[in-house]
């Protein structure tokens, strides 16, 4: 996923923090979504990989955007609800998904939700994934706790985020520290005793630079299973 910065900041804060103080505002994504189509219509790459192996159940995704996570696993078999608080990105996902088909349409289950204090319903889901939520630190680790207890015994917790190595301004990332974080740091909101941590781990892709030419950028991923 991409991230838009501004030349404009207010005398006397950082341009990273009023860069990242954009993202956590409803508003700042409603927008982005009235512009059309933010991303690039395809399924986040590891999702894709750490999922395509399991058996299709019930999941959840969270930070859903334009739909795409969602929209693939749905085609894959799985029943998703797909959360996000932008009306305007469900709403075009809702379209995407309609334009798949029926049967994929109507796998998926679209819920505005603030992710910043919205409970999901707890050991519902098989697989709960999060693609680089855009949250301040504090907040991104409480969600983390409730996104885990939304993961039924068996289940997958997929959380990938941009790793502090991204921070290099060649790579086009935010600057701000909130947007960062390891795996290790992410598995630490796991109580060892119903987790069994699989990775947490910074694998490398290839992705487009600030200009759009190839770069190499670290993801930071976290993928653990509840303990039956």
């Amino acid at each position: 996923m991409s991230h838009h910065h501004t030349d404009q900041h207010a005398p006397g804060h950082r341009r990273d923090d009023d860069d990242a103080r954009r993202f956590f505002t409803q508003e700042f994504w409603e927008d982005r979504y009235r512009a059309g189509n933010a991303w690039s219509g395809d399924p986040n790459p590891v999702l894709v990989q750490y999922a395509t192996p399991l058996d299709p159940g019930t999941a959840l995704d969270v930070g859903s955007g334009e739909g795409a996570d969602a929209i693939w696993l749905a085609a894959c078999g799985w029943r998703v609800t797909g959360a996000d608080w932008s009306s305007t990105g469900l709403e075009s996902s809702a379209r995407t998904a309609a334009a798949a088909g029926a049967d994929i349409a109507h796998r998926i289950t679209w819920r505005q939700a603030d992710v910043r204090g919205w409970d999901p319903a707890p050991e519902r889901y098989d697989l709960v994934s999060a693609q680089f939520m855009h949250l301040p630190r504090a907040e991104l680790h409480a969600l983390h706790r409730r996104l885990a207890a939304a993961v039924r015994p068996g289940g997958t917790l997929l959380v990938v985020s941009h790793h502090p190595d991204d921070r290099d301004p060649s790579v086009g990332r935010p600057g701000s520290a909130d947007l960062f974080a390891t795996g290790e740091e992410m598995a630490a909101a796991l109580d060892p005793a119903e987790w069994a941590v699989i990775e947490a781990t910074a694998p490398e892709r290839v992705g487009p630079d600030p200009e759009g030419r190839e770069t190499v950028v670290r993801d930071a991923v976290l993928r653990a299973v509840r303990h039956d």
